[in-house]
C-alpha cells in the first residue's frame, strides 16, 4: 500500500512539474482579403462593367441578363437583375426603393447616395443598410429611358454586423468600382 502511494505521489509530482500556466493574450479576428484587382465583363446584355477578380459571375437561372456575383470565401452573393423600361421608369424606381426600405424594421440606419455619370448616361442610387439586415447593400443603375439594373448584396450567414463589417467594406469598394465602370451598350435592347 505504501508502495502504491509512493508511485501515485511520483506520477503526480512528475505531471505537475512544468511551467506555470499563462493566460492567453486577447486577440482580434484578422481577416485578410486580396488586394483589389478587376476584370472587364462583357456579354450579350446591353451593359458592361468591371468586377473583382476575387468574385465569380454566373447566370442566375433562366432570366436573361440576371446574374450572381459570388464571393465564395466570404459566402457573399450580389444578385444583379435587369429590367427593360417600358414607360414604367417611376414604377421601377419605386419597386427598387420598396426592396430597400422593407428592411427598416431591422436596419439601424439606411444611407442613400445618388450617383450620376451624365457622359455615360449612368444614374442611380446606392443604399448601405446598417444593422442586422438580410441585405447590406442595394443599388440601382439606369439610363432613365430604356434600362434598369438592380444589385443586392446578401450573405449566406446570420446577419451579424460586427463580424461582417470587414467583408461588407471590401465588397462595397468592389461595387462602387463596378458602378464607376458601368457602361451601356448602344443599340442593344435585350
Amino acid at each position: 500500500m505504501l508502495k502504491n502511494a509512493f508511485y501515485i505521489f511520483l506520477v503526480l509530482f512528475l505531471v505537475s512539474c512544468g511551467k506555470d500556466p499563462l493566460p492567453k493574450p486577447t486577440g482580434e479576428l484578422r481577416l485578410e482579403y486580396p488586394k483589389a484587382a478587376y476584370q472587364q465583363w462583357n456579354s450579350d446584355c446591353n451593359y458592361s462593367f468591371e468586377y473583382s477578380k476575387f468574385a465569380n459571375l454566373v447566370a442566375a437561372g433562366n432570366k436573361p441578363c440576371w446574374f450572381y456575383l459570388t464571393y465564395p470565401k466570404m459566402k457573399a452573393k450580389v444578385i444583379l437583375t435587369y429590367f427593360p423600361i417600358n414607360n414604367d421608369f417611376r414604377a421601377q424606381v419605386t419597386e427598387a426603393e420598396k426592396m430597400v426600405y422593407k428592411h427598416t424594421i431591422r436596419a439601424s440606419s439606411i444611407d442613400a447616395k445618388f450617383f450620376e455619370y451624365p457622359e455615360k448616361k449612368v444614374y442611380g442610387m446606392f443604399y448601405e443598410l446598417k444593422g442586422q439586415t438580410a441585405s447590406n447593400i442595394q443599388f440601382f443603375v439606369t439610363d432613365s429611358t430604356r434600362h434598369f439594373v438592380t444589385g443586392n448584396l446578401n450573405y449566406n450567414s446570420r446577419p451579424m454586423p460586427d463580424s461582417l463589417a470587414p467583408s461588407i467594406d471590401y465588397v462595397k469598394k468592389d461595387l462602387m468600382h463596378m458602378i464607376d465602370t458601368f457602361q451601356w451598350k448602344n443599340g442593344k435592347n435585350k
